[in-house]
């Protein structure tokens, strides 16, 4: 598909530029004919001056090279021009010009095929991706599906079934409908930050209280595991979205805890340097691979599950979101991380954005 679009879209730039090409050439044409026409006829009357001066009178030369006018008797310039030399010499400017035309049609058709491919390439990348995040979405959902509706069959064919397995059946289900709305609620979230650039409901907010909010939601993960989330935080106002920002820190240390070994540290500080905060969420749990750095903000994308022995449940869209954040407050993020010793994320978030007008 791409190819025949690349092939047309490479026509219609090579056809845009010959078109321009012939017109010009064509202008070219007609301005060097005219000022070799005049050039060759001022050539002639020269030369008609020379043997007029020799020869004194009007009736030594032919009657066209006579032009009368008001105050006299004045030489033509055209009219002693040769013309057997100047059809050769338009012959000659064409030839060139076809040259030079063919020249152009070759690098316009090199040209046009190497620009469509840059221009199409965004645009396939983007499709390949959402047929990705298509087959990803659609497994994600087949598999709560699937293991509800096997549960559900095998049930509807024991007849001898009591009712703790009742109880049982239908608390397996609900697991997985909670599964499934997690999902759903992640993709909206992620959907909402990629395509809702408006920030005119940004407003101040105190980056102290957005931690302290977002480590509130995880600690009862974080004690479950003995872990303690240590913060730094600096008194710092910037212009955001409060609930995206809380969302944005719940979801890394959210990750630090899950990756996070038991009784372990989770450092979050927060300063401001040179117009932007700097945040830093930094765990000392099992690392990141550097093979795997590139990937971690990709739909769906998880980790090599044998870095830890505890199975980590989700999805993969986590730090997806947490990337679309960033990205809707014109911020950046940077990884570093060292497998089997931890791993720090580092947000720079802009104070100010400019203000946006409806």
């Amino acid at each position: 598909m791409f190819r025949s679009a690349r092939l047309k879209l490479t026509a219609w730039y090579v056809l845009t530029i010959m078109v321009i090409s012939v017109l010009f050439s064509f202008a070219v044409y007609r301005g060097l004919t005219t000022e070799v026409r005049r050039g060759l006829g001022l050539q002639a009357l020269r030369a008609a001056e020379r043997e007029r001066a020799q020869a004194p009178g009007d009736a030594e030369l032919p009657p066209l090279f006579i032009e009368r006018r008001a105050g006299g008797r004045v030489l033509h310039p055209y009219a002693v021009l040769d013309p057997d030399v100047f059809r050769e010499t338009k012959r000659r400017i064409a030839f060139q010009l076809v040259f030079i035309n063919l020249g152009v049609l070759t690098l316009s058709g090199v040209a046009g095929w190497f620009l469509a491919g840059r221009t199409l390439k965004p645009i396939e990348e983007m499709l390949r991706e959402q047929e990705r995040f298509t087959a990803d979405a659609s497994h994600e959902l087949r598999t709560p599906l699937t293991a509800m509706k096997t549960q559900i069959e095998v049930a509807l064919r024991d007849r001898e079934m009591d009712r703790n397995q009742t109880q049982e059946l239908l608390q397996s289900n609900l697991e997985e409908i909670d599964r499934l709305q997690l999902l759903s609620d992640h993709l909206l979230a992620l959907s909402r930050y990629q395509k809702d650039r408006d920030r005119r409901d940004f407003g101040q907010v105190s980056l102290a209280k957005v931690v302290a909010e977002a480590a509130g939601k995880i600690q009862p993960l974080a004690e479950a595991k003995g872990i303690q989330i240590v913060s730094d935080m600096q008194d710092i106002l910037l212009e955001g979205d409060k609930d995206a920002l809380v969302k944005l820190l719940t979801i890394l240390l959210d990750n630090a805890v899950k990756y996070s070994h038991e009784n372990a540290i989770i450092n979050v500080a927060a300063s401001a340097a040179e117009n932007n905060a700097v945040i830093t969420v930094q765990d000392f749990g099992v690392g990141i691979r550097a093979v795997e750095l590139p990937h971690i903000f990709s739909r769906f994308y998880r980790a090599d599950a044998s870095r830890t022995k505890n199975q980590v449940h989700g999805y993969g869209l986590g730090l997806s979101i947490a990337k679309s954040i960033i990205d809707h407050h014109n911020g950046k993020v940077e990884v570093t991380s060292t497998p089997d010793q931890g791993t720090t994320f580092t947000i720079f978030l802009p104070l100010k954005h400019p203000r946006i007008f409806s």
